[in-house]
């Protein structure tokens, strides 16, 4: 792959910044309407302006180094909103299941902005460095007001549902799991044979196994329980971790933008894993309340693991697909 030089590898980055928060608008535009709990709704609406400020300033810092957001890039960003929200909308469980993948949302976009400050650093521009840090702090509390609301997703989730159909939700509840971990499979074997990093290959590989376990013991948990995983939606995430594999090998910086959608899906399954505790604890079911608990603390740690190879992934990256020649 031809060099760049360090600044047009940053601007790079700051396009693919760009593009997410297009693809965060396209979101929090459509999100509080179909929230279906005011407290969502007020999360979403307020994180709405934060990000509209986002963009912004990720665009003034693309200016200042006369360049411009990839039409491409958000325009997939914003194809990819309106793809989360239908998604979402179709779900027997909307506010759970928007608010799972808010949070994990958001930490791709933690991920996207330590990766550019990173980037911003290796190129000298403390400029962009400070404006990645200050919006990845405001991800950070969005993250974080996310989390706290997820007693509020459920109850909305579960408001119009009859006491005695709450075993065959938390039945719904484990599949969903089940599913997820199914493409976590598909990911993690395929990431070894991505990245060009031994560290993260093991910690894939190491993942891996642990997420195999989950699956088994999902799967387990469903059928002392005198249910099963759906067949069809185990296929169809399966295909999706495999869609995954293939666009992260056509990028020119696979290993850590793998890194960065890593550490994303392991925010998914934890927000997952939440969302099931809650569930199984208004099913009275305490042995998936343990299972969820279990596997939440491994979850945790991989995404621990995963973002602490972060600045080295980064400085390799800029060290060997870019020059020292200006710009």
């Amino acid at each position: 792959m031809p060099e760049r030089s360090p600044q047009e590898q940053l601007v790079k980055y700051l396009a693919d910044a760009h593009s997410i928060e297009e693809q965060a608008l396209t979101q929090l535009r459509a999100a509080p309407d179909i929230a279906g709990d005011e407290r969502l709704a007020w999360i979403f609406r307020e994180h709405l302006a934060e990000t509209e400020r986002h963009e912004r300033l990720v665009r003034e810092r693309l200016e200042a180094h006369d360049a411009d957001p990839s039409r491409v890039k958000d325009l997939a960003g914003k194809a990819g909103g309106f793809g989360m929200v239908i998604f979402a909308r179709g779900q027997p469980d909307t506010p759970g299941k928007l608010a799972a993948h808010a949070f994990s949302y958001e930490h791709m976009e933690l991920a996207a902005y330590a990766l550019l400050e990173r980037a911003a650093k290796v190129a000298g521009d403390e400029e962009t460095a400070r404006v990645a840090r200050e919006i990845a702090e405001e991800e950070q509390a969005m993250a974080d007001r996310l989390e706290a609301a997820f007693d509020a997703a459920v109850e909305a989730s579960l408001r119009d549902l009859n006491p005695d159909d709450l075993g065959e939700q938390l039945n719904k509840y484990l599949v969903d799991a089940h599913a997820i971990e199914q493409q976590a499979i598909q990911v993690l074997e395929a990431g070894p044979k991505l990245v060009e990093d031994d560290e993260l290959a093991r910690l894939f590989r190491e993942h891996l196994e642990e997420t195999r376990g989950h699956e088994r013991r999902v799967a387990e948990r469903l059928e002392q329980r005198g249910a099963k995983p759906s067949k069809t939606q185990d296929v169809l995430l399966r295909l999706g971790g495999l869609n995954i594999g293939a666009f992260f090998g056509a990028q020119g910086d696979t290993t850590p933008k793998l890194a960065g959608f890593a550490f994303a899906f392991e925010h998914l399954e934890i927000a997952a894993y939440e969302l099931l505790k809650r569930v199984a604890k208004r099913a009275g079911d305490e042995r998936t309340v343990a299972l969820a608990d279990a596997i939440l603390a491994e979850e945790r740690a991989a995404a621990q693991s995963i973002a602490s190879t972060w600045d080295r992934l980064m400085s390799q990256e800029m060290a060997e697909k870019t020059s020292p020649r200006a710009s």
